[in-house]
């Protein structure tokens, strides 16, 4: 990756408060475009707060999150959306009783590009052939595997710069968390720049470039994806290896 560019998504010095409670200390994240990068750390790490803070769901009390240049920290989290910011949420959250095609064309309400939606879904069918074949089902009678794909596919509707992912392997079977890395890997191969936040810190690293390691709102950990793999403090804390 060449460092000398700019990195799409950059989180420099960032503080993060709830009330009186700090959660994230002095988090510094650069991910450059067409990397996929992966956040990793244990429960109340502060991996959820970061994404609502580049989000702006909460706002840093220090440090700056910078999307293209352009920093972010007053912005709403529409506006931070419609700045080319996509989120696949934890346990998919589609809307089940509308049908696929319906949960799909949500992920477009925000653009004013006027770009064709056939044209974007026809790029999601190429990703996804499955979800054509279901695009009139209701999306709640679709199995696991498939609602992830949706709930993918609907992120990429909004043609984001950057895809942020919270936890996509929560709650899925063995055999769909390989399904579903291997649906990032190849979202990532088609040049989309992703934010990978998991606890299942094997998978995530077998296909990111770079990797991040928070503990209690600090990042105690950056390198790349080989090198954590390989890192021994990294496989006792976090690879099950003691």
């Amino acid at each position: 990756m060449n460092q000398q560019q700019q990195p799409i998504l950059e989180l420099r010095n960032v503080d993060t408060h709830y009330g009186l409670i700090q959660v994230l200390q002095n988090v510094n994240i650069k991910i450059y475009p067409g990397q996929l990068v992966c956040l990793l750390g244990g429960n109340a790490s502060g991996k959820t707060t970061t994404l609502k803070t580049i989000l702006g769901m909460v706002k840093p009390s220090e440090g700056e999150v910078i999307l293209d240049g352009e920093v972010l920290n007053d912005l709403t989290t529409t506006e931070i959306v419609s700045r080319g910011i996509s989120m696949v949420p934890e346990n998919r959250r589609l809307f089940k009783r509308m049908t696929v095609r319906e949960n799909l064309e949500m992920g477009a309400y925000l653009r004013s590009n006027g770009q064709s939606l056939e044209e974007d879904m026809e790029r999601i069918f190429e990703l996804f052939p499955r979800v054509k074949e279901r695009l009139n089902q209701r999306a709640g009678t679709l199995s696991g595997g498939e609602q992830q794909m949706v709930a993918v596919g609907r992120a990429l509707m909004a043609r984001p710069k950057v895809l942020l992912m919270d936890e996509p392997s929560m709650g899925l079977a063995p055999i769909l968390v390989q399904q579903t890395f291997e649906i990032i890997q190849q979202i990532n191969d088609a040049g989309v720049t992703i934010f990978v936040v998991e606890q299942n810190a094997n998978m995530a690293l077998s296909i990111a470039d770079y990797g991040y390691v928070l503990q209690t709102g600090k990042i105690v950990l950056a390198d790349t994806a080989t090198n954590l793999l390989n890192n021994k403090l990294m496989r006792q804390a976090y690879l099950g290896e003691l």
